[in-house]
């Protein structure tokens, strides 16, 4: 089993800045994505940016410019530093590790931006 730990959400300001943090623990032994998606209120989870095990980036169209992923490899860790936070970034936000053909997904944290 895979185990993912998130930790980093809150209350951010507009414009103001937020880092989240992922950890993963157990059976890890090929290569693997790790990513970040968010599910706002009334809406589904989306994509807001993914990593591969060689770097490779991908970001929503949203947050291009403002967020930036990146990974420790020897932590098997992954973050988002979240930049010029807006309103309609609010949601809960997850961490995925995909390996293989199996994806796990971390147990969500909160981030509000609001004034």
């Amino acid at each position: 089993q895979v185990q993912l730990v998130e930790s980093g959400g809150g209350l951010g300001q507009p414009g103001g800045s937020l880092r989240l943090s992922c950890a993963a623990s157990g059976r890890i032994f090929s290569r693997y994505t790790m990513g970040w998606y968010r599910q706002p209120p009334g809406k589904q989870r989306e994509l807001v940016a993914a990593i591969t095990e060689g770097g490779r980036l991908n970001y929503a169209d949203s947050v291009k410019d403002r967020f930036t992923i990146f990974r420790d490899n020897a932590k098997i860790a992954v973050y988002l530093q979240m930049n010029s936070l807006k309103p309609e970034d609010t949601a809960v936000y997850y961490c995925k590790i995909g390996i293989a053909l199996y994806d796990y997904w971390g147990q969500g944290t909160q981030v509000t931006v609001s004034s």
